[in-house]
């Protein structure tokens, strides 16, 4: 670590710091921390709460990890059970993710929303550019969803081809002032169950704006029961309990740095 006055320099956690300039994911980071592999200034360190300045020179066995400012961010898979709201705090006192989300978080900015009855993966991060590339980006987000009736062969037929309305009120948030809306062919979908009490779908959209899916499928009368995301632009829940939270994997920040390294923002709006 840098003798330096720490107050001078802004300090990053050592396994945060490989993390994000290195293939090794956070956890990788911790492991071979506790194993002796890396060296700060020359020395080696096994304390996992050990911290770097930019100045600092850390080595994982020879290689030398440098400090790519463009991928110094965080970002995070967290379970949204139903019954929280997507946002920092409620003037009606509801609970919100932040109030089980562990407070290293509490600065997180959520990437989209879910609203209070739908439930599954939200992605946080620290860094402003992330979150917004992802908000308005056309990364596949995949949902489960229940619906109370059958999926008719018009259903099926606006799923393929779209669907536009000047009238698409049915199914939004009752202070929503978007009344029409035009609802792009879904990019892939699976018929589970079909019957006349309810439905069970999985579907894939390139938007999920204010309330898309509550508003497509009440269009043909059909309340969404349940809706889950379980997957956003190839970040899955996996295994992941509702209510926990989880760092990408290192091939969900590879693919995630190569897509923010490469993409150019367009004006759709996540919010399921």
């Amino acid at each position: 670590m840098s003798k330096d006055n720490p107050e001078e320099k802004e300090l990053t956690r050592l396994n945060k710091f490989i993390s994000h300039n290195s293939n090794y994911s956070r956890r990788e980071a911790d492991k071979i921390i506790e194993e002796g592999r890396v060296t700060i200034n020359g020395k080696p360190v096994t304390n996992l709460a050990s911290k770097v300045s930019a100045d600092d020179i850390v080595k994982i066995g020879k290689r030398i990890i440098k400090e790519d400012k463009n991928r110094m961010y965080t970002v995070i898979v967290y379970n949204k059970p139903k019954g929280e709201l997507v946002t920092k705090n409620d003037p009606q006192g509801r609970k919100v993710i932040f109030d089980t989300l562990d407070k290293k978080y509490k600065h997180f900015l959520p990437i989209g929303r879910l609203d209070y009855a739908s439930e599954g993966l939200i992605l946080l991060t620290d860094s402003v550019e992330v979150a917004n590339k992802l908000m308005h980006s056309n990364l596949e987000r995949v949902y489960k969803i229940k619906v109370n009736g059958k999926i008719s062969p018009k259903v099926e037929e606006a799923m393929l081809h779209g669907l536009e309305l000047e009238d698409a009120s049915n199914g939004a948030h009752e202070k929503s002032k978007i009344k029409s809306m035009t609802f792009e062919p879904f990019v892939a979908y699976q018929i589970l169950t079909n019957n006349e009490n309810f439905s069970k779908l999985k579907v894939g959209i390139t938007e999920g704006k204010n309330r898309e899916l509550r508003r497509f499928f009440a269009h043909f009368g059909l309340d969404v029961m349940d809706l889950k995301r379980f997957e956003f632009g190839g970040i899955s829940l996996n295994n992941l309990p509702t209510g926990k939270s989880r760092y990408l994997t290192r091939d969900e920040y590879r693919d995630l740095r190569h897509f923010v390294n490469n993409s150019d923002t367009n004006n759709n709006k996540d919010n399921d």
